[in-house]
């Protein structure tokens, strides 16, 4: 694939290649994306969203797999993938990151929080995703993917309905309000076996922490191990009412 393709920097946003539309208008699109769409498949759901948001589309990946970046490059070659560089990362996390932009028709975009978490633990004193988890999230995740999306129409993501309670009525397409743009959820009906076996049919890059003890893979101070027959996202913010970071909801 030739050398990889990256940038980043604090709080990075996007340029878009074109104008972008309003909100009254993208809202509409939305509505007629999902009234269209329906139960339609990942890649039918991918193929509306490259025809409607030419060059005005992005992913986000957490870099648990990569089969969501891979999926969405068969539609739209060199996309923009984000990456949340919250700097609590496991190595094998940033080492999966890597592989992606090395090895995928992406273009990996590192979204940086604006302190670094030397600078958030002289504000706000050390540890505070174990005082305050919220707060940690809100500024090292979802403030800077804020930011991020403001060059573009169209986000796409990977969560999927069985992973939690919380997204178990995820649409394949809505109006995302919080940040002003669409939201596309190609893989919100697929379960993990499906994941797992488009990963390995297509030989994928992985996360080496993903196995049974971590099959949901976040900040590393915030992952925990998941006991036998436990919930999948058991082991995120373990201990602790919190069970999203807020970008989900």
């Amino acid at each position: 694939m030739g050398p990889p393709r990256r940038r980043g920097g604090p709080a990075v946003t996007a340029v878009a290649r074109r104008t972008r539309r309003s909100t009254g208008r993208l809202r509409a699109l939305a509505a007629d994306g999902a009234d269209r769409l329906g139960q339609a498949g990942a890649e039918e759901v991918l193929a509306w969203a490259a025809a409607t948001f030419p060059g005005t589309l992005t992913v986000a990946s957490s870099m648990e797999t990569s089969v969501l970046p891979h999926l969405v490059s068969q539609q739209v070659p060199g996309v923009d993938v984000l990456f949340l560089d919250t700097g609590y990362h496991f190595a094998e996390t940033l080492g999966a990151r890597d592989e992606v932009a090395h090895t995928l028709d992406v273009t990996v975009v590192d979204v940086r929080p604006e302190r670094t978490v030397a600078q958030q633990d002289v504000e706000h004193g050390p540890r505070l995703h174990e005082r305050d988890p919220a707060a940690c999230c809100r500024m090292r995740k979802v403030e800077p993917l804020r930011a991020a999306l403001a060059g573009y129409e169209c986000w796409v993501t990977g969560v999927r309905r069985e992973e939690s309670a919380s997204r178990a009525d995820t649409p394949l397409v809505a109006f995302d309000e919080t940040n002003g743009l669409v939201k596309v959820n190609p893989l919100a009906a697929w379960s993990a076996d499906d994941v797992l076996g488009y990963g390995l049919r297509h030989r994928l890059p992985v996360n080496l922490m993903l196995s049974s003890e971590y099959p949901s893979i976040g900040c590393a101070p915030c992952t925990a191990r998941v006991e036998p027959g436990a919930h999948p996202r058991s082991g995120r913010w373990s201990g602790m009412s919190k069970t999203e970071c807020g970008i989900h909801g």
